[in-house]
């Protein structure tokens, strides 16, 4: 039960923190039309280089597991970032919202299967 435990928390971890990765670096080097996605969705662009970062931190506070707290913000920082982007797309009925649904999907995924990954650890 460990193993398959352990399989699936990291399989979720990774494709999150890969759909985040590629988010951060989509902000970073297409903010212009980001930008436009932004404002379409009633959010404000000069939000974009430092969530692009936050979402950098998080997947690096979720990967090297150095701080049980930071991890625990970066889950929850996803989670509303995935709520708002949602949210906005549904506002905006765009249909692109299938893409944040996914990446919730995972993180709940990811943060159930992390704890008992560690509380089998901890036994």
């Amino acid at each position: 039960m460990k193993k398959r435990n352990k399989i699936i928390y990291w399989v979720s971890t990774g494709l999150l923190s890969l759909m985040m990765l590629m988010s951060a670096t989509m902000y970073l080097f297409n903010t212009a039309q980001v930008s436009e996605v932004f404002v379409q969705l009633g959010y404000n662009s000069r939000i974009i280089i430092p969530l692009a970062f936050l979402k950098i931190l998080g997947v690096t506070a979720i990967l090297t597991n150095k701080s049980k707290v930071l991890k625990e913000w970066a889950y929850f920082g996803f989670s509303v970032d995935f709520l708002l982007a949602i949210e906005g797309h549904l506002s905006v009925r765009d249909g692109e919202h299938f893409g944040a649904i996914m990446a919730l999907f995972l993180l709940i995924i990811s943060y159930s299967y992390n704890r008992l990954v560690h509380q089998e650890a901890n036994t």
